[in-house]
């Protein structure tokens, strides 16, 4: 179930009346940098995982000798 070009501009039309054609770059904008703060936070986590599941194995090893 996918959303055909008739939903989109359905949306877009609903958008641009809501909000008017000022207010949506500036929306847009925002959306923009909202995801890129979410990826920039979703790498940060995924290195410190994997600096905290190197340490842990470096931990079994040391424990290990």
């Amino acid at each position: 179930m996918s959303i055909g070009i008739q939903e989109i501009i359905l949306i877009l039309a609903v958008a641009l009346l809501l909000f008017g054609a000022k207010r949506i770059p500036e929306i847009a904008r925002a959306f923009g940098r909202a995801s890129y703060e979410f990826k920039k936070a979703k790498q940060t986590i995924q290195k410190e995982a994997e600096e905290l599941t190197d340490a842990i194995k470096n931990e079994e090893e040391n424990q290990e000798v």
